[in-house]
């Protein structure tokens, strides 16, 4: 495609997770036949933002950071996508994202578009007060670009409600009145939405279960590996000890703790949020990152950061069902390799879809000031997340792909046909 070659000499732009979002994306057109000037079309961003943003630090230097916001595609409505607070933010890796944003929506059937943001920065390494004053600058730098009706943001890696609760603030002072829908995952007393918080994880845990069902495999006692303990793999985690699985092993960034024997969630978690060192936990073992992702499992869930299977390690990896609880957590070698090793993979624009729902579900209660319980917001993501699961897999029987492929093409197919109609201006 003509797209992918002019923007191979960016190196800003042009990234090895954006390449890999572009060739998944070529790959599904190719089996829909889309023209290629119509797929150059779809997959080209609608606007790219970057910005600098000085802030005076605690110690009374003057940083400058860098920030951005991709808005991809508004063909099925406002851009929907979370702000990522990480040393490697880069351009193409919030393009990529803010494009696997679109598909989701549209793999979804919900009217969102896809985008991303993000700021090139080390949270880890700031204080309270620093992250305020970042957030609230980079909120008044893209200011013009986002509203409830033009780009709604959400947490993602190194946010939290915190976070969007500034931006709301930041945002409503601007526009002279209180504005909810500006951004998801708020704090409830903002009006946040109920289940936002384990929305991500919930979804998970239901299309793993999904999964099992097709490949009959019973939940109750299935042994499952979890790499990332944030808030996507505690929950997952939690969801699926309470559907009577076994979590066997967990990690974060610092390495991880294995117990054949099951490890209980609850009181780990509480553990990590005094002491990151998961293996001072007792009745564990150390383990490594590398280490866990070549456990025996039933179930292997990746909800930590891209491109931790490649081709150099996908070989090891021994799991029945493989989950993408984080976004492009496969590489697009290692992708062939599990196939070939006859693993059912969840893809992450349907498996971690969940979040994105229940942001659905926030914007529009923000919107008309009227909020829902809990049960409820927790049947309407189930059932949007049941119909997704199974058309995908229909499809992917249907036509002998993967369940990646399958997903991505019914996504695609969903925004060109909206653009098609929706037609050219001028």
């Amino acid at each position: 495609m003509n797209f992918e070659a002019d923007h191979r000499d960016n190196p800003e732009y042009f990234t090895p997770i954006y390449q890999m979002a572009l060739t998944q994306f070529n790959q599904a057109v190719k089996l829909l036949q889309l023209p290629e000037d119509c797929a150059e079309w779809i997959i080209s961003p609608d606007r790219c933002m970057m910005v600098s943003l000085p802030i005076r630090m605690d110690d009374g230097k003057l940083r400058t950071f860098y920030g951005y916001r991709v808005q991809h595609n508004s063909a099925l409505g406002p851009g929907k996508g979370g702000l990522r607070y990480h040393p490697s933010v880069t351009l193409g890796e919030v393009t990529a994202l803010a494009t696997w944003m679109t598909w989701k929506g549209g793999l979804m059937n919900i009217p969102l578009g896809g985008a991303k943001g993000g700021i090139r920065c080390n949270p880890k390494e700031m204080s309270k007060n620093e992250l305020e004053n970042l957030t609230r600058r980079y909120t008044a730098a893209i200011f013009p670009i986002i509203g409830p009706g033009k780009d709604v943001p959400a947490p993602d890696v190194g946010t939290d409600s915190q976070t969007m609760a500034w931006i709301m603030d930041t945002y409503s002072m601007q526009t002279g009145f209180h504005t909810m829908g500006v951004v998801t995952g708020k704090p409830e007393i903002m009006g946040g939405s109920l289940g936002r918080m384990e929305a991500t994880g919930l979804g998970v845990a239901h299309t793993i279960a999904h999964a099992a069902k097709k490949i009959n495999l019973p939940l109750e006692g299935a042994t499952v590996v979890v790499q990332g303990f944030g808030n996507v793999g505690y929950y997952t985690a939690k969801f699926l000890q309470g559907m009577g699985a076994k979590i066997i092993a967990v990690s974060n960034s610092l390495g991880g703790v294995h117990n054949k024997n099951g490890i209980p969630i609850d009181p780990l978690h509480q553990h990590a949020q005094e002491d990151r060192q998961l293996d001072n936990f007792p009745d564990t073992e150390k383990i490594t990152n590398a280490k866990l992702l070549s456990l025996k499992c039933d179930i292997l869930v990746l909800a930590a950061l891209e491109n931790q299977v490649t081709e150099k390690n996908a070989s090891k990896v021994n799991c029945k069902i493989y989950a993408e609880g984080a976004n492009g957590p496969t590489s697009l070698e290692a992708d062939k390799i599990l196939e070939e090793k006859d693993i059912f993979l969840i893809p992450d624009i349907l498996c971690n879809s969940g979040g994105v729902v229940v942001s659905y579900f926030e914007w529009v209660q923000g919107m008309q000031s009227f909020f829902w319980e809990t049960d409820d917001i927790y049947k309407r993501m189930e059932k949007i997340m049941n119909n997704a699961f199974e058309e995908t897999y229909t499809l992917s029987q249907q036509e002998k792909v993967g369940m990646r492929t399958a997903g991505l093409m019914i996504g695609i197919k969903r925004v060109a046909d909206a653009m098609m109609v929706r037609g050219l201006y001028p």
